[in-house]
């Protein structure tokens, strides 16, 4: 019951977002009385998402999960969020950071990014550093939990 593969089907989201997916699932049928087990919920989002089983699901999410380091290199285009603004632009600097597979990276952005949460003060970015994990995201997070900088790694701007 495997999905056909087109070029118009849209992109499995991450595994620990579908596994988000199957908690709120999961919360949503019990506040309607209908307990069901984690691994219940996720075998249902499994077949939401056109698979037979959880574990057909996690193995194509997984195969789309390409790690961002082997992808990232000195003029490739980017896109993302960065403190929950969206922004494209291009990579200019690249080196390894640590055994893990982590990126420090420099971007320059097409366009300066206001980055200030109060809309009377400015706080422009054109020019970023971070480092990265395998997926494209800063272990910095903004103080509603979301990563400092994210990068769409499906895409290229």
């Amino acid at each position: 019951m495997k999905p056909e593969m087109s070029k118009n089907q849209p992109k499995l989201p991450p595994l620990t977002a579908l596994k988000r997916q199957a908690a709120r699932l999961r919360s949503a049928l019990a506040a309607e009385g209908k307990v069901i087990s984690h691994s219940g919920a996720l075998e249902l989002l499994a077949r939401q998402h056109g698979y037979r089983d959880w574990n057909g699901l996690h193995a194509a999410a997984a195969a789309t999960s390409i790690p961002v380091r082997d992808r990232l290199t000195v003029g490739a285009d980017v896109r993302g969020r960065y403190i929950g603004r969206p922004f494209e632009g291009k990579v200019i600097g690249v080196s390894r950071f640590g055994a893990d597979g982590r990126l420090r990276l420099v971007l320059h952005f097409n366009e300066p990014v206001d980055v200030a949460k109060v809309p009377s003060i400015s706080a422009w970015r054109q020019r970023v550093s971070c480092t990265i994990d395998r997926y494209g995201r800063t272990a910095e997070r903004t103080s509603d939990g979301q990563p400092h900088l994210e990068l769409d790694v499906g895409r290229s701007a």
